[in-house]
């Protein structure tokens, strides 16, 4: 067996995801994800199976790799929206993924860009950094009101920290999950996002990148349907956000701020608008990047694909 491994986060970081990997014996060739089509296109007829990151999977390339020796796809991840997942059926090629991993290491890492911009800390380091004292007067987060869109497993974790943290919680799905709800009475499920975007001091964002998903956040609800000039914080994917109305509704104080862990390229272009603006914090995907997660993830991945070939 000859496997392509692309996640950047499974191979720097030692654990035994890449023990139980080594110890099956496949021909490992690496390269340093995202990979986009027109790098994989030359290559991927190589190899018969790939543990990936959000590497571009379009139709071109699933029929180029299958034309080859490509016959199997575990995503090191949950999100599928970057595999054409029409295309891998028809050709038979089965495709995983690592669901219910990370939510521990995403919703906190959701709570520390919304601690981290509340507090002033990236301010407050850098100012400190340079010898200043200059100090700000930061917000607190209890009692205010999180707009949880998408109440998976992220979503649900992130839940149950809001509620701890004195936060009152609103959550919608299009499911709805009456035995989370039932044994998390605080959780206030919501039947439409208008009531969310009308009531919530914080929207955090947990749902996958579709047709109906893209830009959901855009001019019409930071103009029209947000009452509150809230944070919004983005650990799911880039193209959930109109970036270029984000950046209006700052400059117009429809926002407060805008929190992301995604961005629509990635990595970051020269050129991302989103780059320096005020009130907006950028980490570079990292929310599930912990040791912990990445040894779950990549160890489920792992067996997905020894699964897969038996």
């Amino acid at each position: 067996m000859k496997v392509l491994l692309t996640s950047t986060s499974f191979q720097d970081t030692p654990g035994r995801h890449q023990k139980l990997l080594e110890a099956q014996g496949y021909e490992l060739d690496t390269l340093r994800g995202p990979i986009l089509e027109e790098e994989l296109l030359p290559i991927i007829g190589n190899y018969d199976a790939v543990i990936c990151g959000d590497d571009e999977y379009t139709e071109k390339v699933l029929i180029k790799g299958f034309k080859g020796r490509l016959r199997y796809i575990s995503k090191y991840g949950v999100g599928l929206d970057r595999i054409d997942l029409d295309a891998a059926k028809k050709l038979g090629i089965p495709v995983t993924n690592c669901p219910g991993v990370n939510q521990v290491s995403v919703s906190e890492h959701v709570l520390a860009l919304l601690f981290t911009f509340e507090k002033n800390v990236h301010l407050q380091y850098n100012s400190t950094k340079e010898g200043s004292w200059q100090r700000w007067v930061g917000h607190e987060i209890q009692g205010k009101t999180i707009g949880i869109v998408g109440l998976g497993a992220v979503g649900k974790e992130l839940a149950k920290k809001s509620c701890a943290l004195g936060m009152q919680v609103m959550a919608f799905d299009i499911f709805e999950d009456k035995d989370f709800l039932k044994t998390h009475c605080d959780v206030r499920f919501v039947s439409g996002l208008d009531e969310i975007y009308e009531h919530a001091d914080v929207i955090s964002l947990h749902v996958p990148h579709t047709a109906e998903s893209e830009h959901m956040i855009g001019e019409e609800v930071i103009f029209e349907k947000l009452k509150r000039n809230p944070i919004i914080i983005n650990t799911s994917r880039g193209m959930l956000v109109d970036s270029n109305a984000i950046i209006k509704g700052l400059k117009q104080a429809k926002i407060r701020g805008y929190l992301t862990d995604v961005l629509a390229h990635e990595p970051m272009l020269d050129s991302e608008v989103l780059k320096g603006v005020e009130n907006v914090i950028i980490t570079p995907h990292v929310g599930s990047r912990t040791f912990q997660s990445v040894e779950r993830q990549g160890t489920m991945a792992v067996n997905n694909l020894i699964e897969l070939i038996k």
